[in-house]
């Protein structure tokens, strides 16, 4: 995808919605390592995560004509679509039946203690709170960079400037947030 721009995933998505099996095969190269990594840090099994991906590109195919792009990007929208598939997948994942209840309730949990959680869930508002500090513009490049995996090429698109200044930016504000962490 390093060298696809928004624009031109953009511009197959629209093919891809007609029925273009070769703009598919196009997306499919553009997009398929994102999407896989994506599902695999979700689903952790590559065999999985293989499944999701192509159930993904199936609902891709047959959706694309509903892709509206003032709502987000091709990848984000592709993106979403796996990871709710994935989460859909993990949680209904039945229990392993151990078939002895009672030795299964003597074994330690080994997940995270209250404790932890709460002290995670503190971590995550104060980065929320952080994220707000930024300036609105930087707070969505932020965003749009690590949650939604915009490169700094679509980043400059998006916004309209080089994508030097974009990765000047990205990197200043990284260190906001950190300067803001520590605090």
């Amino acid at each position: 995808m390093s060298s696809t721009t928004a624009a031109d995933l953009a511009a197959l998505m629209t093919r891809v919605a007609q029925r273009d099996s070769a703009a598919f095969a196009d997306l499919y190269a553009a997009t398929s390592a994102k999407l896989f990594g994506t599902a695999l840090r979700i689903v952790k099994r590559r065999d999985i995560a293989e499944e999701v991906v192509q159930e993904a590109y199936v609902a891709v195919m047959q959706r694309a004509g509903t892709y509206d792009a003032s709502k987000g990007s091709v990848i984000g929208w592709m993106a979403t679509i796996v990871r709710n598939r994935s989460l859909d997948l993990v949680r209904r994942a039945t229990p392993i039946n151990t078939g002895d209840s009672e030795a299964a309730e003597r074994v330690a949990d080994e997940g995270p203690d209250a404790l932890r959680q709460l002290t995670e869930s503190e971590d995550t508002q104060r980065l929320l709170n952080c994220l707000e500090a930024l300036e609105p513009e930087r707070k969505e490049m932020i965003l749009l960079a690590y949650f939604h995996g915009e490169s700094r090429e679509m980043l400059g698109q998006r916004f309209g400037c080089p994508t030097g200044t974009i990765k000047t930016w990205l990197h200043r504000s990284i260190g906001q947030l950190r300067e803001c962490m520590s605090q």
